[in-house]
């Protein structure tokens, strides 16, 4: 009888022992050792072109029959801005209608050729103009006006071939790098407005959220000219102009919903560097933004605990997003977001990150290159998502991004904080 009962009571002892220690391996039955918060901020600062420059001729002005050309990047929605002064006059300048000369058609398809027709003739309404010559005296007479289209003649009865005729403008395209060459010529030799063109400049406007970041680059006729244009529009100076483009410019990028996976061990499941991705959904992630591939993939593995995507829209510069994650003390925690003025970039930590971690995650933040496209200019390359195209395909490695593109750092991009 007290065998019996001992054994009944043994066994019903293991019971009690099994059930705990299978309760401590069930993620749905124990509390996690981390409950945090991991946090994403877009911080970059606005730029409102994503290239710019200037550009002149042999001895400074571009004379009657002289060709300069530029080069520059951009995708489908985005517009060259140019000014030149139409040197024998008092303040009348050369450019296209706002928000630039247009590049591409509706269905993305680029233009080339001649393009001359979108070239117009602008009066800076800061000067009274008299008839257009090459003995004009500088700088004339001063007026309290705004910027308007000059056609046929101006205010003040002074006649004009039309714009298309005495500048030419004609576009070639790479599609490979997305890179259009625009060369200006100077056609107005004997014509009754032959004259010089200033040196001048020029800018590609941002592209962000679907929209342009500047629809009135230079100016917006019927309004007051700028102190730079004015002095480009009555002198011929590019300098000032060019000087404070310059300093709008600069790649801006939203990021993409970011996903975050925790999980066991010392892989990472996301990329590894020097390995071409696995087909599990970076690739995914990398061009296009969306994650629900790579989530799907994570969930599936071993090793993986949770997945989280820690916004559901991309995040604008000044936006911010954050998600709370579940793990076990000797769990690792890994991120990963594309840079979407890319083909196929994203950002993700560098170095394993234990879950346990709290502070500023951005000095282990990385700017990676998933291998699967080939690169165009960051927020200028047609076959980036952003102008809805698809990348030229490429099979390398994931590498870091290096300095082929003047990149902004990555805390200049990216805060990654955990609390």
């Amino acid at each position: 009888m007290y065998k019996k009962s001992f054994l009944v009571a043994f066994i019903a002892a293991m019971a009690v022992v099994g059930f705990a220690f299978t309760s401590c391996s069930d993620d749905d039955d124990t509390p996690y050792d981390v409950d945090s918060v991991i946090s994403f901020e877009n911080v970059m600062s606005m730029k409102e072109f994503v290239q710019s420059g200037t550009f002149k001729g042999t001895d400074g002005a571009i004379a009657p029959g002289e060709s300069v050309s530029i080069q520059f990047n951009a995708g489908t929605g985005q517009r060259l801005m140019f000014a030149t002064m139409y040197g024998y006059s008092n303040d009348i300048f050369f450019a296209p209608e706002n928000p630039g000369l247009e590049l591409f058609n509706e269905h993305g398809v680029a233009y080339t050729g001649d393009v001359s027709s979108k070239i117009h003739m602008w009066d800076n309404g800061t000067r009274v103009n008299v008839q257009p010559g090459a003995g004009i005296a500088h700088p004339g007479t001063a007026e309290d006006g705004t910027i308007k289209k000059v056609e046929q003649e101006d205010a003040q009865g002074n006649l004009y071939r039309p714009a298309s005729e005495l500048v030419k403008l004609n576009l070639a395209f790479d599609a490979t790098t997305s890179t259009f060459t625009l060369t200006i010529k100077n056609n107005s030799t004997g014509t009754i407005n032959e004259t010089p063109l200033s040196p001048g400049v020029w800018a590609v406007s941002n592209f962000l959220d679907g929209k342009l970041v500047k629809s009135e680059p230079f100016f917006k006729e019927g309004s007051k000219s700028s102190a730079q244009l004015t002095t480009l529009a009555e002198t011929g100076n590019n300098e000032p102009l060019g000087t404070l483009s310059s300093e709008m410019t600069g790649i801006i990028t939203s990021l993409s919903p970011v996903l975050v996976v925790v999980y066991s061990g010392d892989v990472n499941p996301i990329y590894q560097l020097g390995q071409k991705q696995t087909n599990i959904g970076l690739k995914e992630l990398a061009q296009t933004g969306d994650a629900s591939k790579l989530k799907s993939s994570l969930e599936g593995m071993a090793n993986v605990r949770n997945v989280y995507i820690a916004n559901s829209k991309s995040l604008l510069p000044g936006d911010k997003a954050e998600t709370q994650f579940k793990a076990w003390e000797n769990d690792k925690i890994a991120f990963a977001t594309m840079f979407e003025s890319s083909n196929d970039w994203f950002y993700a930590n560098g170095e394993a990150v234990l879950a346990t971690y709290t502070g500023d995650l951005t000095g282990k933040t990385v700017l990676l290159d998933s291998g699967t496209g080939i690169n165009q200019y960051p927020g200028a390359g047609n076959n980036q998502a952003l102008f809805d195209g698809v990348p030229q395909a490429e099979d390398n490695v994931v590498s870091a991004v290096g300095t082929t593109y003047p990149v902004p750092s990555v805390a200049n991009v990216i805060k990654v904080s955990i609390r």
